[in-house]
């Protein structure tokens, strides 16, 4: 009997190689090409045929003569997960779904779908990972007692999409992608051949059908979507869970998203009846002092659409010889390089200090308005004097030391008032106009050009308070 031929596939790319190479000739990548089982070519019919395809090729128009209306959206029920897709599910749309196991992708997706249903849209939950009877006594445990959704236990490709065709429902949740597996390829189920070609197929069904499909992805130990880069192309949305399976909080955030903002959020608490949406998820990410401490700032930071409320910590102690520089949900190198502008540009210096930086409830922020509560929180700590209560700021800090504007600075500060803040202080360029005062009733603004500038502000406002 011949050996099967070997070929080795990118997990990036989804290129392949007749032998195993350190990088990828294909995107270049390192370290991505995984061996597998060659597929023979046939010479029938191509795959992609109908059924399958969707119609002949459309006619070409011209982009002003098109009518383009807002596409209808079905709401799922909870208002964090309708945020995060941009106001409910699509027609057609296709949502892939990843994050760590048991973090609550499925129960999320099981609360949503029965919600669905209740409200009369029919509804398909396909599970490879579990049986019906395991499926059913999750729904018990979150409370959907006597639950109407349809549940099919398969993972052969053909067989979920002849259930696709004969139910029509309007929903359908594959879980997960990597267990489903196509009789016309030999290769095992969650190789890169397998997801791409089932997810592809999936696709096409959803777009020629108008059956909403969400598909589960599994992650890497690098938090990644397993699988080639090129299922992140196909889908319309891709939503990924964030947060530790130790602690009641998720958030799901939209990396890609061809109906709605990208980078928006959605915050849930895990409860003994599922995940249940948090209406002010400020008071998630600011802790609980009796009294101000040193060390803490709050900014105003943007996740997508929503302006939220996170505290900074920051820690200075003697280092010795080797100090530290650590932080924790902020960006390590940006944090020594505002560590470099507080000492040339405000005279205040760290290089023999241990600095720690904290963003409270495991919140990342990746925006550089975050800059100026992070050097306000660092002097806090390195003098021992706290901020004053009730105080915000956020601005990025350039270089040359000169505090640039944020972008919606407007929003954020509305935000800040909406919860009780008194004292502000922001990039100049943010600061509200005369006529716009009105919006700011009880908060003190103060707008600063330079570095300089806020550090002499807050030993004023430490002094005073």
């Amino acid at each position: 009997m011949a050996k099967d031929k070997t070929l080795f596939t990118c997990t990036e790319c989804g290129g392949s190689s007749a032998k195993w190479l350190g990088k990828c000739p294909s995107c270049g990548a390192w370290n991505t090409l995984i061996e597998g089982v060659a597929e023979s070519v046939g010479t029938g019919k191509n795959r992609f045929a109908a059924p399958l395809s969707l119609a002949g090729s459309s006619p070409v128009q011209k982009l002003g003569e098109i009518e383009a209306s807002d596409v209808e959206r079905t709401p799922t029920g909870h208002e964090e997960l309708d945020r995060v897709l941009g106001g409910g599910i699509v027609e057609g749309g296709v949502v892939l779904i990843g994050g760590d196991p048991g973090i609550g992708k499925s129960t999320l997706l099981l609360q949503a779908l029965d919600s669905l249903q209740r409200a009369g849209t029919s509804a398909l939950y396909v599970t490879g990972e579990e049986s019906s009877a395991q499926v059913a006594l999750r729904a018990r445990r979150l409370g959907l007692d006597n639950s109407q959704v349809q549940v099919q236990a398969e993972t052969q490709l053909e067989k979920i999409i002849s259930t696709l065709a004969d139910q029509q429902p309007r929903i359908a949740v594959i879980d997960s992608i990597q267990t489903v597996y196509s009789e016309q390829l030999t290769s095992a189920p969650g190789s890169v051949a397998q997801v791409r070609e089932c997810a592809a197929h999936l696709t096409r069904f959803a777009k020629s059908s108008g059956t909403a499909i969400v598909l589960v992805g599994h992650v890497t130990k690098e938090g990644a979507l397993a699988g080639p880069r090129v299922l992140e192309h196909m889908v319309d949305t891709v939503l990924y869970f964030e947060g530790d399976t130790h602690s009641n909080f998720r958030l799901v955030r939209a990396i890609k998203n061809r109906f709605g903002a990208v980078n928006e959020i959605g915050v849930f608490a895990m409860t003994q009846q599922g995940l249940k949406g948090v209406s002010n998820p400020s008071a998630i990410f600011l802790s609980q002092h009796s009294e101000p401490v040193p060390g803490s700032c709050v900014m105003v930071t943007l996740e997508g659409t929503r302006p939220m409320l996170v505290e900074i910590q920051a820690l200075v102690d003697g280092g010795g010889p080797s100090p530290r520089r650590l932080s924790v949900g902020l960006d390590r190198d940006r944090l020594a390089m505002l560590l470099a502008v507080l000492h040339r540009h405000a005279g205040i210096a760290c290089a023999d200090q241990d600095v720690f930086v904290n963003a409270v409830g495991g919140v990342r922020i990746t925006e550089p308005a975050a800059d100026l509560a992070v050097m306000l929180s660092i002097t806090s700590s390195l003098r021992g004097k706290p901020l004053p209560k009730g105080f915000i700021a956020f601005g990025e800090v350039g270089l040359a030391g000169e505090v640039r504007p944020a972008p919606r600075g407007q929003e954020r500060l509305r935000e800040a008032a909406k919860l009780g803040f008194s004292t502000a202080i922001i990039p100049k360029a943010n600061a509200p106009k005369k006529s716009q005062m009105k919006d700011f009733e009880g908060m003190t603004i103060h707008a600063v050009e330079r570095v300089e500038q806020a550090m002499e502000l807050m030993r004023e406002l430490q002094r005073s308070s």
